[in-house]
């Protein structure tokens, strides 16, 4: 999934992401440009390395 243009409703799909941190990538997204890298769902708040090791194979960023 493409957490770039992903919907809320398809973030939420994602293990470990719930409707906050949902929320939370899409605000962080608007707010500082697209993630170059999966790994750089850790710029938002309350996601760290195990929640993105964890959606690692179905994350993208293109």
């Amino acid at each position: 999934m493409n957490v770039n243009t992903a919907t809320l409703a398809e973030l939420q799909n994602l293990p470990g992401i719930g409707a906050t941190k949902a929320t939370a990538i899409i605000d962080d997204r608007k707010a500082n440009g697209p993630f170059a890298s999966c790994q750089d769902l850790t710029r938002v708040t309350g996601i760290g390395p195990a929640t993105v090791a964890s959606i690692a194979d179905l994350c993208s960023t293109k």
